[in-house]
């Protein structure tokens, strides 16, 4: 089987400017994703999908494959993911390249492991699912969680679970924002079913704000940096 890495990569991003390639603990940020990428050893081939030239160099140097930019559509405001990687598939099907499965990693996961992205594609082909999704489980149920209104009233917003205690509570989970796994004729044609595999919670961290990367910072000096 043939397996392709997707890295979006839009220049971009207002509230953090250039933040796909500002120097986190000391190399660009989205190194960390084409590093981690190379590593596994799972990928004919691991590329960068952007639309500017300075990530498009950076990308290089650091092992990833850029062969062609975005066009217009797919490098505006309102492109999706699903855009993205739709145009990559096809532009790699008119030079004749096919693949079978993709990950798509995002370019802000200095945090993420290879080892994640392997028992994902173990996950996939070893499964009748279509995508893999990494998820995190919430760290408080969110059937005890409120609401407020425009007043500052707040309401359960599952009143029949305010008395249950936590712990008998089932467990509920959200995306982890570092990476998906697709068997790509199945992605394409919309037959999807996913499945999950769960992550730890100090190794995701949302980078959109100044705040967040100071976490993830923090986070990785945890988890990586020793003495």
């Amino acid at each position: 089987m043939r397996n392709i890495a997707i890295i979006p990569a839009r220049g971009g991003s207002k509230r953090i400017p250039h933040k796909n390639i500002k120097p986190f603990m000391g190399k660009p940020i989205i190194a960390y994703s084409i590093e981690t990428a190379l590593s596994t050893h799972l990928f004919d081939e691991v590329m960068v999908s952007t639309d500017d030239l300075e990530i498009a160099e950076v990308a290089r140097q650091y092992g990833a494959s850029v062969p062609f930019l975005r066009t217009e559509e797919t490098a505006n405001d309102y492109a999706t993911l699903a855009d993205v990687i739709r145009e990559v598939l096809d532009r790699y099907k008119e030079q004749g390249d096919f693949f079978d499965n993709m990950c798509c990693i995002l370019a802000t996961s200095p945090l993420l492991l290879n080892e994640d992205i392997v028992v994902g594609y173990e996950r996939l082909i070893h499964s009748d699912f279509s995508s893999i999704v990494p998820i995190v489980q919430f760290s408080y149920p969110i059937l005890r969680s409120y609401g407020m209104n425009s007043e500052g009233e707040i309401y359960f917003n599952w009143p029949e679970y305010a008395k249950t205690r936590s712990q008998d509570l089932e467990s509920a989970y959200h995306d982890s924002g570092t990476f998906y796994w697709h068997k790509i004729d199945r992605w394409l044609s919309g037959d999807i079913k996913r499945g999950g595999i769960v992550v730890d919670e100090d190794r995701v961290q949302d980078i959109d704000t100044k705040q967040d990367w100071k976490m993830a910072e923090i986070k990785y000096k945890m988890l990586y940096v020793r003495g």
